[in-house]
């Protein structure tokens, strides 16, 4: 058994389609949209298969993000090498993205670093 993907409510669709595109080379369908519903998504997919799907409908309900509550805490990305993690995470930053922490290597011996992504969301990137 495998995860076939995650899905993640958005705010800002086009925004966030962006973001996974730049930074970590996500290739996206053309999209979908439903008129019942007012669903509209964007399937992602990675280099090593996995997929993304991001998610936005006209009647979703946003709530403040907290850096530690229960359900969604962050995606992680591998991106293979120490230098990789601090390159992308210098690009992030200067583009404006605030990094939360790192690069570091963590207790358990990830070397990692996080990041909010435009929604507030923790982007993980590591080794």
């Amino acid at each position: 058994m495998k995860i076939e993907h995650i899905a993640i409510y958005v705010k800002d669709l086009e925004s966030s389609r962006n973001f996974f595109q730049q930074f970590f080379g996500g290739i996206s369908n053309d999209g979908y949209y439903n008129p019942k519903t007012g669903l509209r998504t964007y399937f992602l997919t990675f280099e090593d298969g996995a997929r993304l799907e991001l998610m936005n409908r006209t009647d979703m309900a946003s709530k403040e993000k907290l850096p530690v509550q229960t359900g969604y805490a962050h995606l992680a990305f591998c991106v293979g090498s120490r230098e990789k993690v601090d390159e992308l995470t210098e690009r992030l930053s200067n583009s404006g993205y605030p990094v939360i922490n790192g690069p570091r290597t963590t207790g358990d011996g990830y070397y990692e670093s996080c990041v909010l992504d435009g929604e507030n969301n923790q982007i993980e990137i590591t080794v």
